[in-house]
């Protein structure tokens, strides 16, 4: 083979001679094994959810036309049969349109977070204004109850079948399916905070394989009891992908005065890993407010201060009465069993009243269902050295003061369901932060101080993220995220896991 086969000409330019490059670096690269394995997955679950959406739409809009004109126009359906057909059709068609418009089967919602179901509400309202809109035109019969009976049915059924898959795919991931295999570098106490957070099973989509330290670190790396093989130098990640066969890195942070490092890692494992990733601390409280703008080419990462009134607080609150008034209605005969146990258990109040700290450092007074003996705070002092608690909080997981009933009633969180009335009349929220003890609030400082900005709720992150086995910081983070980035539809999810932590309760005591 000639010289001239070993390259290949470049465009001659006015003013230069011919330039010659060799060929291998003209080649773009291909998809390595990794990569199609990566992206044989995604398609293969977004089938499936593309097969599950369409059941359950079809479903609800042949039922809104079933029920509408067989029941209350049968004489329509007579003179044109194929209305129970053309209606609910075209309405499953415009729906499924705007779910893909929407991107509600994106891989980067896959999983975790509230991002799935806000988009699949979206892309429901947009479907049905344009089925109204439709209505208001043509005036076509059949469209009034897909309005009212298929929307409300329709997307209660999707979240639900969407959930289903979530946790189902969750379970595949617990077995290293369907997650990405993935690589962390950055400096050693970085690695170590994204490997913390990400978690070693993998249920949040990322499986990691191994990590590169830019600095100094040991062969091994021992987070949480799990050891994870290292590389080092900035210039090994790009074979350590190829020999882990990675298709996810993780940059949890670059070599310092080295502005190029993310441009040169992602052209180095191109063919090898589908995305780059870069992880920041920020997004631990600012996430949802996290938003990128390229200016001219720069790209701009935009943190939207976050807002503690308005409007979003006032549906918050009206969704609160709602929450509170069922649950105190529903509750009022078990309350009445539980009032007697207590009693009959230990001679003294059904009720305990224990002053706590609200929004704006407000003191009130919370309500709860006794669960200890009556002299139990004369017996606090003897019992603090053998606190098991978190920073500045007081728990024993065995604590003597604890009645048989109580034992029970804190188990399962029954003790905490005579603060709806605090929900009620305005001092807590159903979901918030953790509602402090006056002496701990003396200790906080400025940015734990940010937890009484909102007022405490009943239930939050804290409740179904492990409750009394969380430490004094995983407690503040995640109090902290939730009072700058809560939303309406996050405050629903919260609630439904917290139902189902007092079924299988972790952490109570």
């Amino acid at each position: 083979m000639s010289a001239i086969d070993e390259v290949a000409p470049a465009l001659h330019l006015p003013g230069f001679g011919p330039r010659l490059v060799p060929r291998e670096a003209a080649m773009a690269p291909r998809a390595s094994e990794t990569l199609t394995s990566r992206q044989q997955w995604e398609r293969r679950y977004r089938r499936l959810l593309r097969v599950s959406d369409s059941a359950v739409i079809m479903l609800a809009c042949m039922l809104a036309s079933v029920f509408s004109l067989l029941a209350t126009a049968p004489h329509i359906l007579a003179a044109d049969p194929w209305l129970l057909v053309r209606v609910p059709l075209s309405a499953a068609v415009i729906w499924l349109v705007t779910l893909s418009l929407f991107n509600t089967r994106d891989a980067s919602i896959m999983g975790a977070g509230v991002g799935e179901y806000k988009r699949v509400a979206h892309a429901t309202g947009l479907a049905f204004g344009v089925l109204a809109i439709v209505y208001v035109l043509f005036e076509w019969d059949g469209v009034r109850t897909q309005l009212s009976f298929a929307l409300p049915a329709g997307i209660v059924a999707l979240v639900w079948s969407r959930w289903l898959w979530r946790r189902w795919l969750c379970r595949q991931r617990a077995l290293g399916r369907y997650s990405s295999r993935t690589v962390i570098v950055g400096a050693r106490d970085e690695v170590e905070y994204a490997l913390r957070t990400l978690g070693h099973e993998g249920r949040l989509g990322y499986n990691v394989v191994g990590v590169t330290i830019l600095d100094a670190a040991p062969p091994t790396l021992v987070v949480d009891g799990n050891v994870y093989a290292v590389t080092h130098g900035a210039d090994a990640v790009g074979a350590t992908a190829s020999a882990l066969r990675a298709d996810t890195i993780v940059v949890a942070s670059q070599p310092a005065g080295d502005p190029t490092f993310i441009k040169r890692l992602a052209w180095d494992v191109e063919g090898t890993a589908a995305e780059v990733v870069l992880s920041s601390r920020i997004a631990d409280v600012a996430g949802p407010r996290m938003s990128l703008r390229p200016v001219e080419g720069m790209p701009l990462i935009h943190v939207k201060i976050p807002q503690f009134e308005g409007g979003a607080y006032l549906l918050k609150r009206g969704l609160d009465l709602c929450v509170a008034t069922v649950a105190l209605l529903a509750f009022a005969p078990v309350a009445l069993v539980i009032a007697a146990l207590i009693k009959v258990d230990d001679p003294g109040p059904v009720f305990f009243r224990q002053s706590r700290v609200g929004r704006d450092g407000r003191e009130f007074r919370m309500l709860k269902f006794r669960s200890m003996r009556v002299d139990a705070e004369a017996q606090l002092a003897a019992l603090r050295e053998a606190n098991d608690g978190a920073g500045p909080l007081f728990k024993l997981k065995d604590d003597p003061r604890v009645t048989r009933v109580g034992k029970i009633l804190r188990r399962y969180s029954l003790d905490e369901v005579p603060q709806f009335w605090n929900v009620l009349i305005g001092e807590m929220s159903v979901v918030g932060p953790r509602p402090p003890l006056p002496d701990e609030v003396s200790t906080y400082d400025t940015a734990v101080s940010r937890r009484l900005y909102i007022k405490p709720g009943i239930t939050g992150p804290w409740q179904v993220g492990g409750r009394s086995d969380l430490t004094w910081d995983e407690s503040v983070r995640l109090d902290l995220r939730y009072v700058e980035n809560w939303s309406v539809l996050g405050d629903l999810q919260l609630m439904w896991r917290t139902a189902r932590v007092m079924i299988r309760p972790e952490g109570a005591y």
